[in-house]
This record gives C-alpha cells, sequence and structure tokens, in this order.
C-alpha cells in the first residue's frame, strides 16, 4: 500500500515535468458559421475542419451554423455580454461597428510573421485594416459580376453582353420584345439592394461618405453640385429600369432570394450576382447551362461591389489557437476545397465560368467605407423604395439620402467637422 501511495505521489509530483504522464484537455473554440451544411462548400469545410482537428490534437472546433440574418444581432448581444464566440464568419457592412465596440483582435503582429500573407489579395487586406491594424481576415469574397442568359441575348440579336448603363438598358428592351421576359433583374430590398447600389454610385464615381483629414468621414454630395448631380444620375438609373420596363414590376421587392430565385430558372436574361450562383446552376443545370459571366456594364468607370466576407477574430481567451485555426482556413488547401472560385487568394483561381470571371474583376472592386454603418445601409434600401415604390424624383431622393447618411455620422461620432 506505502508503494502505490509513493507511486501516486511521483506520478502527481512529475506530470507536470512529463507531459506524457498527463494529457492535457484541448482547447475548444467557438466558430460561429452561416454556411449551408448540405451545400458543397459546407461539406468541404465540414470535412476539412476535422482534418485540422485531427493534426492538432490541443484544438477541437465547436461548430455553431447560424442564418445570416440571425447572425449579426447574436453576435451583438454577445459582444455586449462579454461572451463573444471566438471567431465567426459575418459581413463586410459589420467591420466599422465591430471595430468600434472594440470587440476585435488586433491581428497586426500575427499577419507580420504569416507566410502566406503574400498570396493574399492586397485590397482584400486593406479593407479590413482599420487605423493601420488588421482586425480581420478575408473569408472569401462576393464579387459582382454580369451574369446572362447567352440563350435569351442570342433571340435579342444581341452579340455580346453590355459594357454601358445606356447599353444595358436598350439590350433589356430588345429581350423583353423578343422573348416576353425582363432583361434585368435587380434587389429591391434587403441586404443586396445597398450593394447593389453603391457599385452603380462608384461606377459613377460617387461615393457614400469620404474620410476627411481628420479620419473622420462625410457625405460632400450637399457641398459638392457635381458629386450631387452624380448620385441623382444613379437614381435616375433606377427609375429608368422601372419606367422602361428594364426589370419585372415585382422586382422592387425583391430581395436577394427572388433575385437568385427567378434568374436560374431562366425568367429574365441579365443579373449583377456572385459565384455563390455555382450552386444554383447545380440545382438547376438545364435552366442555367447557358449562363456566362462579363464584367458589370458601367459608367464613368469600371467598378463592382467588393464583398469581402470577413473571417471575424475575437478578443478572447485562445488568441495563438485561434489564430491557428483561423490562418489554416486562409490556407491554399482549404480555399480550394471550400471557396475554389472566390478565395481571396490570389493562387486559387477557380474553373473558367465561376471562377476566374470573378477574380478577375478584384482591381475593380469597391466597398463600404469603414464606418459603422448603423442606419447608412437601411437608409440606401429606402432610397431605392422612395424612387421605385414611392415615385419620388432622383434628385429629391439623392438630397435625402445624403442628409440622413451625415445623420447617422453625427450620431455615431464619425461626422467629420471639416468641409
Amino acid at each position: 500500500m506505502k508503494i502505490l501511495k509513493i507511486g501516486l505521489l511521483l506520478g502527481a509530483l512529475l506530470s507536470p515535468l512529463m507531459p506524457g504522464l498527463a494529457k492535457a484537455e484541448p482547447v475548444t473554440l467557438n466558430f460561429w458559421t452561416a454556411w449551408d451544411p448540405s451545400q458543397a462548400d459546407g461539406k468541404a469545410a465540414i470535412a476539412k475542419i476535422a482534418e485540422f482537428e485531427r493534426s492538432h490534437p490541443n484544438i477541437k472546433i465547436k461548430t455553431q451554423v447560424i442564418a445570416f440574418q440571425a447572425l449579426h444581432d447574436k453576435l451583438v448581444t454577445s459582444i455586449a455580454s462579454n461572451d463573444a464566440p471566438d471567431l465567426s464568419w459575418g459581413l463586410i457592412e459589420w467591420l466599422g461597428e465591430f471595430d468600434r465596440m472594440k470587440a476585435l483582435a488586433d491581428l497586426t503582429p500575427y499577419a507580420s510573421k504569416w507566410n502566406d500573407r503574400e498570396a493574399i489579395y492586397p485590397n482584400a487586406l486593406e479593407g479590413l485594416t482599420i487605423d493601420g491594424k488588421l482586425v480581420a481576415l478575408p473569408n472569401y469574397l462576393g464579387l459582382r459580376g454580369l451574369l446572362y442568359h447567352t440563350d435569351m441575348l442570342k433571340q435579342a440579336g444581341i452579340a455580346a453582353p453590355p459594357k454601358t448603363w445606356d447599353e444595358l438598358v436598350d439590350a433589356s428592351l430588345k429581350i423583353k420584345q423578343t422573348t416576353g421576359k425582363p432583361g434585368f433583374g435587380i434587389a429591391g430590398r434587403g441586404v443586396r439592394s445597398p450593394q447593389e447600389l453603391i457599385m452603380y454610385l462608384a461606377q459613377n464615381d460617387v461615393q457614400i461618405a469620404k474620410r476627411q483629414s481628420d479620419g473622420k468621414f462625410r457625405n460632400d454630395w450637399a457641398d459638392d453640385p457635381e458629386a450631387m448631380k452624380r448620385a441623382t444620375q444613379v437614381f435616375a438609373l433606377y427609375r429608368s429600369f422601372r419606367d422602361k420596363g428594364v426589370i419585372a414590376p415585382q422586382a422592387s421587392g425583391w430581395g436577394w432570394e427572388e433575385e437568385d430565385t427567378n434568374f436560374a430558372l431562366g425568367r429574365y436574361a441579365m443579373v449583377i450576382n456572385g459565384p455563390w450562383m455555382r450552386n444554383r446552376a447545380d440545382q438547376n443545370p438545364e435552366q442555367m447551362k447557358d449562363v456566362r459571366v462579363a464584367p458589370p456594364p458601367a459608367s464613368l468607370k469600371s467598378a463592382t461591389f467588393f464583398e469581402i466576407n470577413p473571417l471575424f477574430i475575437y478578443k478572447g481567451k485562445h488568441p495563438d489557437e485561434t489564430w491557428e485555426f483561423a490562418s489554416f482556413m486562409l490556407s491554399k488547401d482549404y480555399q480550394t476545397a471550400v471557396f475554389p472560385d472566390r478565395s481571396p487568394r490570389t493562387d486559387v483561381q477557380g474553373d473558367a465560368i465561376w471562377g476566374t470571371p470573378f477574380t478577375s474583376l478584384t482591381p475593380t472592386g469597391v466597398s463600404f467605407p469603414q464606418i459603422a454603418l448603423g442606419s447608412i445601409t437601411r437608409d440606401m434600401e429606402e432610397a431605392i423604395g422612395r424612387v421605385l415604390l414611392k415615385n419620388e424624383e432622383p434628385a429629391a431622393v439623392a438630397a435625402w439620402l445624403g442628409k440622413q447618411i451625415n445623420k447617422s455620422l453625427r450620431q455615431t461620432g464619425q461626422m467629420s467637422a471639416q468641409n
């Protein structure tokens, strides 16, 4: 009995010095994601994370799938209660808000030693850098191209997809005349509507908020007649979509689900959309076999919405392990398996239909300014509704939106006093 007790005592004393005698519990990382586990990318991610856990027995990943429409509010609540996950999916629209909540970890020290950094598109990292600090990683990209049904364009005698706003309107009218179907589709409401709007504004060389020399922002349309004119032209474009029958009447109330579904089923000819539509092509192979991708029609300059879907890493308990897992999800192996057509890596290009036509648009990508958007995106959505549903004049809508943006900037303390 004495020998047994001595043995137990020695084991207790030596176990901290000899790891083989006592196996430490793995660190559990809470990861909130919004993938669909029934889709190819969700299945691939689950398989790759299992591989990561096998090669990193000291780290366990606890994954919780939350729909995007619920994810934001759950994250805000968890941050406010000091109970955020270790990392999560998210939208670029949330970046400024989470940064102002001081929820995001400073990844700059890790990124300075990161071997894969040079493989990431520089403007993807720049879009996630605030005041010189990298505060998130690019999970995947949602660049937007012009998707079009080649059969409908050919039927209307259109040899090539439109390159300008005027060509887009003209082509849509020809398509409607010959096929009876609308030529174009938009999202008149929901999260995608401000994303589409910011693309058109950028194409007409307009920003919703410019950074001033004091580091803060302001909407300058009321102070710059030329900027107000260009913003008004964007809302006039929306008006022409409605008045000329470019879009279906119902499109004024479409969200992203209706926009995607109706295009996938061939109910209209062209749409500004992203590489995730490959999943729709897999589900509707016959209706989408003729779909191809081109740069979005532009105005003063080429521009498309650059949706950098961030991987948010929160200030928390396991920074080293969280970085280990996050950088794994940016590895070439993981990105090739999970996001082959929308990777932030320059060495993962995807195929000739759903990959390179989108990644080639990266240099022309624009995104939201790095501000707490708050009510701004809702006001952008309302501005579209004011033109399409309330029949307000484009100039009045542009003036209203400029005022609303500055009002929001004042409320969040981001309004520059400089003019």
